[in-house]
């Protein structure tokens, strides 16, 4: 059976709804990372114009080194800071960006395995096996589908992990070189 002009104009709006929603998700990250960027270019700026004015003002080598071991020690935490807040979003952005594919792919399959349902109840006798091998088929892609899902949210997660082992790490580093230098 074939779709009707109104079935078709219905999955277009469908698709262009989805497609905006995931644009506007997308964006919303792209903006987020943006507004971070800015701000830590205007905190560098507002740090770099302290730092020379301090540098300016010293008058012997020993407050230079110390001045130059005060500078260095925040770095770690700063950066491990800003990679915490990248990795934020991007996973942020990643899950909704997830979840919108993942509700469509169910409207999807929920369309098409209607559509199957509908061909094998108007299928013509002696088809039976035709029925069966496309059920059959569609279960199979049903499977893989599922097991594709359960394997990115397996390394996402994963990767989520990684990550926050790695900035506790960098942390622990950084707060052991500040008691190695008081």
């Amino acid at each position: 059976m074939l779709m009707t002009p109104e079935q078709v104009f219905a999955a277009q709006k469908t698709a262009a709804a989805a497609a905006f929603t995931f644009g506007a998700k997308a964006f919303e990250g792209a903006e987020k990372l943006t507004e971070l960027h800015l701000q830590l270019a205007k905190t560098a700026l507002t740090e770099a114009a302290q730092t020379t004015s301090a540098l300016l003002s010293v008058k012997d080598v020993q407050e230079l080194v110390a001045l130059q071991t005060g500078l260095l020690q925040p770095s770690g935490e700063k950066a491990a800071a800003y990679g915490r807040h990248v990795a934020d979003i991007t996973l942020s952005t990643g899950a909704e960006l997830g979840k919108l594919v993942e509700e469509q792919m169910g409207e999807v399959k929920g369309k098409f395995d209607g559509l199957v349902e509908n061909l094998a109840k108007n299928a013509p006798a002696g088809s039976e096996n035709i029925v069966a091998l496309a059920k059959s088929g569609l279960a199979a892609a049903n499977n893989a589908f599922e097991s594709v899902q359960k394997a990115a949210k397996q390394a996402a997660e994963v990767a989520e992990s990684n990550f926050q082992t790695m900035t506790a790490s960098a942390t622990k580093a950084t707060r052991g070189s500040k008691k190695a230098a008081a």
